[in-house]
């Protein structure tokens, strides 16, 4: 089982990114983080790095029922897409799937809410 859907987009990375954040809020998802590789890899060890952005994407609703059948499932929120830039300008857009991570856990409810947020993930990566 893969742990990811990816797409590969023709555009600049910023036009990309705020396509992905429009069609994640068109499935009802916020970004609660949002980490800039790059930068941080550029600050920290003083290397340069393709652009490379993590954004730690939530739909409230989900993440309220998933905590309701597995309270610790915090460690595991939210869900992550990445946006990174490949040769030639080519952006590739990576979403989790959570039904891949949430196999880890015994837990046939939270599964069932995995399932749902991973249609809701496979609809965002589709549109783009």
């Amino acid at each position: 089982m893969d742990y990811h859907f990816s797409r590969q987009l023709n555009m600049a990375f910023a036009e990309a990114e705020t396509l992905v954040i429009s069609k994640l809020a068109e499935e009802g998802f916020g970004i609660l983080t949002e980490i800039d590789v790059q930068a941080t890899l550029k600050k920290k060890l003083g290397v340069d790095f393709t652009p490379y952005k993590i954004l730690g994407a939530c739909n409230p609703q989900f993440a309220h029922q998933a905590l309701q059948v597995e309270p610790r499932i915090g460690t595991m929120l939210p869900c992550n897409v990445i946006l990174r830039e490949l040769t030639g300008g080519v952006i590739e857009v990576s979403a989790v799937d959570p039904l891949a991570s949430m196999q880890a856990i015994d837990n046939p409810e939270l599964w069932a809410v995995a399932g749902q947020v991973r249609d809701k993930l496979q609809r965002v990566i589709a549109a783009l």
